[in-house]
């Protein structure tokens, strides 16, 4: 046993596990990559700055949750608490925006790192694939990121998650609703902490999860009743492509989202089978970011699923994921001749794409046939004294338990043909 131990709220990812978390990611991936958006990959740090005001000042993330540190040459650089602002810092930085083609769009999958409390279905270090379309304001992009998200749960076999739909107004007609929330705010008994949020930024208090201030909350003015025609039109246009596609959602008009950049559109996925932690991942519309880290006007939109939680999401509803074995083939050598063949053979198997693997360390016949058991192979190769006298190897279907003597020189092509 190690005397060290992976830092508080963190976990390593093991196999055999490890596979169910691969095969998460790459089934949220698949529809992107299905839908003209590219990989791109930002450095687990940034500046300290990009997250203060993309993510907003104000904000539990910024405040609390940063892990933040000074390097030998005086730069304060923060790992990322959420990757939407380094990848719009990327995609500036390198001009893409320019390149004519608007909306670029792009896919990450990767770490984010936030200093919380650590409970189950929440970490300080986590993982998430996401989705940016930047540089287009329009409604049937908000459709699709929602229309794809939904698709990869389905295509996962998750039923018991419900998405939740909101519309945050833009700047003509938030101002508006803000100072009637902060009007409401004001005449609550809500502690200093609280009152001094409510006045850099309002919207945050009805995120507060206390029942004592959610209870106070029952009659605070909706942003729906002060959406301006556009963004109800453009709320409304949202609402309809999803319900087309097929998408079911709940409009949810106390929904808002942590970061301080969301407009218009903004979402989560919700699943009831994760107690406190139920946001399996959300997003919506960021259409000022762009500008609060000096750049052009881009309006975009995007999402981040968390892998973690919807690993948590499958083992609520008790799905199991179909992952095929890692290993096809498992050859047992018995003896140091054997060992030198067999050995040649896994190395041309796996040259030729069979997925093969070697009983190392000399065990004997028993035990490296358990080992094989282990391994999920489909067949085993068996070679013995009497074998290679004889030239040939006993190939063993694991499944049915039958064995068959193959000459070793055709034992390649006689896998590839059984493994098709």
């Amino acid at each position: 046993m190690s005397t060290f131990k992976a830092p508080k709220g963190t976990y390593d990812l093991l196999p055999p596990d490890s596979a169910k978390f691969l095969a998460v990611r790459e089934a949220i991936a698949a529809p992107l990559r299905n839908s003209g958006y590219g990989y791109i990959e930002t450095p687990s740090f940034e500046t300290v700055e990009l997250f203060a005001r993309g993510v907003g000042e104000s904000t539990d993330i910024v405040t609390k949750e940063m892990y933040v540190f000074e390097t030998k040459g005086g730069d304060r650089l923060a790992l990322r608490p959420e990757t939407t602002a380094p990848v719009l810092r990327a995609v500036l930085q390198a001009n893409l925006h320019k390149a004519g083609n608007l909306p670029v769009k792009v896919w990450y999958s990767g770490s984010q790192y936030r200093y919380e409390s650590p409970q189950k279905g929440r970490y300080r270090h986590f993982s998430q694939v996401g989705a940016e379309a930047i540089g287009a304001e329009d409604p049937a992009l908000d459709a699709e990121l929602i229309i794809l998200a939904d698709q990869s749960y389905r295509a996962l076999g998750l039923r018991n998650f419900r998405i939740l739909l909101n519309s945050l107004g833009d700047q003509e007609c938030r101002p508006v609703y803000r100072a009637a929330l902060q009007d409401f705010l004001r005449g609550l008994d809500l502690d200093e902490d609280t009152l001094r949020r409510a006045e850099i930024n309002p919207l945050r208090v009805l995120d507060d999860k206390r029942q004592d201030v959610q209870k106070q909350l029952t009659d605070a003015p909706l942003l729906r009743d002060y959406l301006c025609d556009a963004c109800k039109a453009y709320h409304e246009e949202v609402r309809e492509l999803i319900t087309a596609a097929g998408v079911v959602f709940e409009d949810d008009p106390k929904l808002v989202r942590g970061l301080d950049y969301y407009t218009r559109t903004t979402f989560e996925f919700v699943h009831d089978g994760l107690g406190s932690q139920s946001a399996v991942g959300g997003g919506g519309r960021y259409d000022g970011l762009s500008e609060m880290i000096g750049g052009p006007s881009l309006p975009s939109v995007g999402w981040a699923l968390g892998v973690d939680r919807t690993v948590l999401a499958l083992e609520a509803e008790g799905i199991e994921l179909d992952i095929p074995s890692a290993t096809s083939v498992y050859a047992v050598p018995l003896g140091e001749e054997a060992r030198r063949i067999l050995f040649a053979k896994v190395t041309e198997l796996r040259k030729n794409g069979v997925a093969a693997d070697f009983s190392y360390g000399g065990k004997g016949l028993k035990a490296a046939m358990k080992a094989a058991n282990r391994s999920g192979a489909r067949y085993a190769l068996v070679l013995g004294e009497r074998d290679l006298a004889d030239g040939v190897v006993q190939l063993k279907d694991m499944e049915s338990g039958e064995q068959t003597a193959i000459g070793v020189n055709e034992i390649v092509a006689e896998l590839e043909s059984r493994l098709g």
